[in-house]
This record gives structure tokens, sequence and C-alpha cells, in this order.
């Protein structure tokens, strides 16, 4: 007996409405949670990047250790990354987060340490003509500058991410990759295909969040004026200082 011809599921289409409107909210949650993982994870990669690339900026000998360590992370494959974190966080979303983190270190600590490195000297002896302390150019001038290369790895690691999380789904902790293992197992097409495009679309989404934060948090280069003059930072020169 052939299946109905208006019967998509029936049928096992690639492509079909029905599948959709019946798996709504089984679609919501593992959206959801592909997010949730997404995000705490990067967040963690960062947190932990931030300190590592300004401690390799200041301790100039600890950047080939800093970037080989965390390069030879990236090189782990993702099963046997998380069959060494297993023993230590069982399965569990936390083995997930932690996988995931270690492996966007490359990219953030790489990144922010090009930034900071791509500052430009004049702006660095202008804060300090201006009697900014060491933490006060940092954070003021420095930092900021450094938005955009740190951005750029930021975006990068983000979008990694969202793919990196299905392969959650070998510790039940995949978000859309549990439905994609699921219905490459059952050969459900419609399945498969559904949560291969919703990952697209959360990291195309991610991508375009990050890029208008990059945007509203740099604008000197909206504006095309050099950083230096955004931050109202002046050469000594045309300040009035006198050498």
């Amino acid at each position: 007996m052939t299946a109905p011809p208006d019967d998509c599921l029936a049928r096992n289409d690639w492509i079909c409405g029905d599948y959709l409107s019946t798996r709504r909210q089984i679609l919501l949650d593992a959206v959801g949670q592909h997010v949730q993982l997404t995000v705490v994870s990067v967040g963690l990669g960062l947190v932990i990047a931030l300190p590592l690339a300004l401690l390799a900026r200041r301790r100039r000998w600890t950047v080939g250790p800093v970037l080989g360590l965390t390069t030879v992370i990236y090189t782990i494959p993702s099963l046997a990354m998380f069959s060494l974190l297993l023993p230590v966080y069982g399965l569990s979303a936390t083995l997930v987060v932690v996988g995931l983190a270690l492996y966007s270190l490359t990219l953030l600590v790489r990144n922010i340490l090009a930034g900071l490195d791509g500052v430009p000297a004049a702006a660095k002896e202008a804060a300090r003509g201006m009697g900014y302390g060491p933490m006060r150019q940092l954070l003021t001038v420095e930092l900021p500058l450094a938005v955009p290369a740190a951005m750029a790895g930021l975006r990068i690691a983000t979008v990694s991410a969202v793919a990196l999380t299905t392969v959650g789904a070998i510790v039940g902790y995949g978000g859309l990759g549990n439905l994609i293992y699921a219905g490459m197992n059952s050969y459900f097409k419609a399945q498969v295909l559904t949560a291969s495009v919703l990952c697209v679309l959360i990291a195309v989404a991610f991508d375009l969040l990050l890029l208008g934060l990059e945007r509203l948090l740099t604008p000197w280069r909206r504006a095309g004026r050099s950083p230096r003059a955004a931050r109202g930072l002046r050469p000594l020169a045309a300040s009035g200082r006198r050498t």
C-alpha cells in the first residue's frame, strides 16, 4: 500500500511542512539548548582567553607556550576531547561546554593578542602624555582599539561552536545535533534537513549579531575617523604639551 500523495511524512520527503507543525516544540527545545550551549561555551572561552592574551602581551616569553598550547588543544579531535573530559565531568552539559570552550581558545587568544599588538604607538604615547596609568590605558585605550581584531576571532569561534555543538549528541547534549543524529540513524530525511538548516541559521544569526555589536563598539569606524580622534586623544604637540 502506497502512502497518500499529500502525506510528506509517510513519503519521508526531505522538505515536509507537516514535520515543522507536528514537531514544533521539539525543534524549539533543541534550538534553545543549542543556543545555550554555544553562548555559555564561547563566554567561558572568552573569560579564559582574555587573561591569557594579556599575560602573553605583558610577558612576551609566554607568547610561544600560550599559542602553542591552545593550538595543540584545537587539533585534538572532538570525540577524543570529550573522551578525555568524560572522567571529570561525566555525561553532562558541562562536558560539552568545557570542550567547546577549550576549542575556542586558539581563535580568541590569537585575535585578542593581535588586536592589542596592533594598537598604534601614537595612541599609547598620547594616553601616557595625558596621565593615564597602565590599567586605565589598557581599559580605555588599548582594549577598545583591539575590538575589531578580537571580534573577528569571537565571530569565528562562535560560528565554529555552533557547528561543534552538534557533536555533543554523543553524550545527549548536542542541541540540534541530537535531532540530526537520530534522524540519520532512522533515515528521517525531514528531521536531518530541518535540524541542519536551523544550525546554519543560528550560525548566521550569531555572526550578524556580533557584527552589529562590533559596529556599536567601534563608532569611529562608521564615522571614518581615526580611533585616536574618536577616543579624544591628541598628539602631545597638538595638545600644547612641550617636550
